[in-house]
């Protein structure tokens, strides 16, 4: 079979010598140093393809899609974005937003949906729709309106699509072309069919609508911004500054109203669906069961310590709690929900022996068996085999710094789980439907994402993108300077063990100077054993120049289980920090570490965990770079931060404690901030009111701002200005330039 690494060689022009120096520059160039990455990847329903994304050699932030048919190993580009749509892509404000949630970024084809039976494709592009039948010449155009359609997607047979316009949930039948719109009086404060900020930010729910898997039904939210508080913020542009009116539910203040129907298309019936009595609630998840008649949602309460699965029978109208999650701190959502094709029984997953685990009830709610077990997490439910009983995940049962392919069989009396995957490393899995074959994204800290294709045994079939460091290969010029990381654990004083990855230069003559790169918050990890993008070529960068850099992943980080997380309740900015120092006193102990030069690093909440480190443990670090840091949690979201505070109307203490202001007096040492001057998340507000109290206290720092940039601070050109300013301010307070 030909392999898609004969493509990539094809492609590239011989290469230099393996031994150039990494510059900040050739990080942001293309080709992309990790290769030819694909992304999106998909196996069709028919199991006879993968389909992928994939981004040009001339510009790796433009996407094209791409298939590899299996029996014959052929792969070949299946449109080209180019001949689809030329010119900038103008995207609606809901459609920017969105894809920040997302966290995607790029241009053409950026995602694609098959059809159930595996004989079209649909794929948004430009705020409209192309509808390609396998076995044709070209696409056809579907949508093409002078709205900007959002969530576009097939319905479950395949009949027709579906959309929100104008914040409306639209329908349209593939083959008469008639659309009929589900709801007519979207718009303002009400919104169809769409997922909420915080529902985006914080559950990643993206969408509000769900279609019965027999077509005959589909349930949609209906959202009322109304009693969100309306806050005036800047965006500064280089040329401009737009006063936006946002409705962001600050911790403490209201949120959205929501309220959920479902809709019949034979008779246009449409039903409201009675979620108590208390609106102040959270929709969080939604999701039909094999009948297409039972509705099920997950409904949590405000201080989320509180999740209930509700099944909702439209026939009969009435409903049902299946069961319920409860915590003295907060419920964790995920994905994992899977109703058996039997029709009596569903897997689910549940944190309440400490630890993320699967298992089985009856559809009354009724607990059968506990599936996995264990002081080990399980990431994610990847697929089912109905006939075998064959349930296959991902989780953390050998290390929890790697993710592996497991199974169990939810027919044995006493469930035996069975690792699949074997590679030493870290592995995103994507199965068929039948669960037959499944796609695996592999890397580790030093190698790039390969792509394989593999029976559900583990063996593998063929390589989709091998991705090999050969001659060939971008990063194949810099290996002879390539530094491999070691992985440890230190003990913190009272007993827990913390994971860190700790790269050193080559030479270690002397004394070296350390970054510690943090992240630090809830529901993320650092210390993975997986390629890091380009962060992770920056810190190869950094080692170049002489840097020692570290990595610790302190308590109230994920994969360890509850009690891990737990610590940082109402209380954060503390464990955090202590465990952070506990690293610090780690690297003091090594021969080839100066002391007197560890800076800090992190974005977002690494951003607000370099201020903490700053400002509560100066003695350890001596410098730092805080990016798009939350400062004052009053700021920040109502989901995300009263799950880890509780409501500052409740505990205002704790929101005091937990802000940077009654500590920043205590700065010592040099420290640079900097923020996107329109980001929508964090907004910049957090960064000038640090600002103005660091000036009212006549204690010096540094700037660095980005006009028109969100969050992710995106861009080519931005990403180079912001990896040499952070760079550039370490070499200059550490004597490396």
């Amino acid at each position: 079979m030909k392999k898609l690494i004969c493509l990539l060689a094809s492609f590239l022009s011989p290469l230099a010598m393996a031994n150039d120096s990494l510059t900040i520059e050739r990080i942001f160039q293309s080709p992309a140093l990790g290769g030819t990455e694909p992304k999106a990847l998909k196996v069709s329903p028919d199991g006879k393809r993968v389909t992928f994304l994939q981004g040009k050699k001339t510009d790796y932030e433009r996407y094209d899609l791409w298939e590899y048919i299996v029996e014959t190993g052929e792969t070949r580009m299946l449109f080209n974005s180019d001949d689809l749509h030329t010119g900038n892509e103008v995207l609606s404000d809901e459609e920017k937003a969105r894809r920040e949630r997302m966290r995607v970024h790029g241009t053409g084809i950026m995602e694609y949906h098959w059809s159930a039976d595996g004989s079209a494709l649909l794929f948004p592009l430009a705020g409209d729709a192309f509808y390609f039948k396998l076995g044709q010449q070209h696409a056809k155009k579907i949508l093409d309106t002078d709205s900007f359609e959002t969530d576009i997607r097939f319905s479950p047979k395949g009949n027709y699509i579906s959309f929100i316009r104008n914040q409306n949930l639209i329908v349209k039948h593939i083959a008469s072309g008639k659309e009929t719109a589900i709801t007519k009086d979207g718009g303002g404060a009400i919104k169809y069919g769409m997922a909420e900020f915080v529902a985006q930010e914080e559950m990643s729910r993206m969408t509000g609508y769900w279609w019965a898997g027999n077509e005959s039904k589909i349930a949609f939210t209906r959202v009322d911004e109304t009693p969100v508080e309306e806050i005036t913020r800047s965006e500064i542009y280089a040329d401009s500054i737009k006063m936006i009116t946002q409705r962001y539910p600050s911790t403490g203040t209201n949120n959205v109203e929501i309220t959920l129907a479902v809709h019949q298309l034979d008779n246009k019936k449409t039903t409201w669906i009675d979620l108590g009595k208390n609106k102040d609630i959270y929709l969080a998840r939604g999701k039909w069961m094999r009948d297409s008649d039972t509705f099920t949602y997950q409904w949590q309460s405000r201080n989320q310590q509180r999740l209930e699965l509700r099944a909702y029978h439209v026939p009969t109208a009435k409903q049902q709690v299946l069961l319920t999650e409860t915590s003295k701190t907060w419920v964790n959502l995920h994905d994992d929900l899977y109703f058996l094709k039997d029709g009596k029984h569903f897997i689910w997953a549940s944190e309440k022996d400490g630890f993320k685990h699967l298992y089985l009830h009856t559809t009354d709610g009724k607990q059968v068996k506990q599936l996995t077990s264990g002081k080990w997490v399980v990431d994610d439910l990847e697929a089912v085999k109905n006939v075998s009983g064959d349930v296959y995940f991902t989780g953390r049962k050998d290390t929890p710094i790697e993710r592996h392919l497991y199974k169990v069989n939810f027919k044995q009396d006493t469930p035996k789980v069975t690792k699949v995957t074997q590679r030493d490393g870290f592995h995103d899995i994507t199965f068929s439907d039948d669960a037959s074959i499944y796609i695996d994204r592999f890397s580790t800290v030093n190698t790039p994402w390969q792509v394989s294709l593999h029976a559900n045994s583990g063996k593998q079939l063929t390589w989709l993108e091998e991705n090999q460091i050969d001659n060939q290969h971008p990063l194949y010029p810099y290996q002879q300077q390539w530094v491999k990381p070691t992985f440890g654990t230190i003990d913190s004083e009272d007993g827990v063990t913390l994971h860190y990855r700790l790269f050193t230069p080559k030479k270690r003559e002397g004394k070296h100077p350390v970054i510690v790169f943090t992240y630090g918050g809830p529901h993320a990890q650092v210390v993975q054993n997986k390629w890091y993008g380009n962060r992770g070529l920056l810190m190869q960068h950094w080692v170049n120049k002489g840097y020692v850099v570290f990595s610790l992943d302190n308590r109230g980080s994920n994969y360890r289980g509850k009690a891990f997380e737990e610590p940082i309740y109402k209380k954060m900015g503390s464990i955090e920090v202590e465990d952070q120092v506990e690293g610090v006193k780690f690297l003091r102990t090594l021969p080839y570490v100066d002391a007197t030069r560890i800076g800090v690093h992190g974005h977002s909440y690494g951003g607000y965990m370099s201020l903490m480190a700053m400002f509560k443990a100066g003695d350890y670090f001596k410098a730092g770079v805080a990016g798009a840091p939350v400062t004052d949690w009053l700021l920040y979201d109502t989901h995300y931060t009263e799950r880890y505070m509780g409501n500052p109307n409740d505990v205002a203490d704790a929101y005091t404690a937990s802000s940077v202001f009654p500590y920043a007096n205590n700065l010592q040492g040099p420290l640079l901030i900097y923020h996107g001057m329109a980001d929508d998340n964090v907004l910049f507000t957090h960064a000038t009111k640090l600002y103005k109290h660091l000036q009212d206290n006549a204690l010096m720092f540094e700037v660095m701002d980005y006009p028109g940039k969100k969050h992710s601070i995106r861009g080519k050109s931005t990403g180079i200005h912001l990896y040499k300013t952070i760079t550039g301010f370490f070499d200059k307070h550490f004597d490396m330039e």
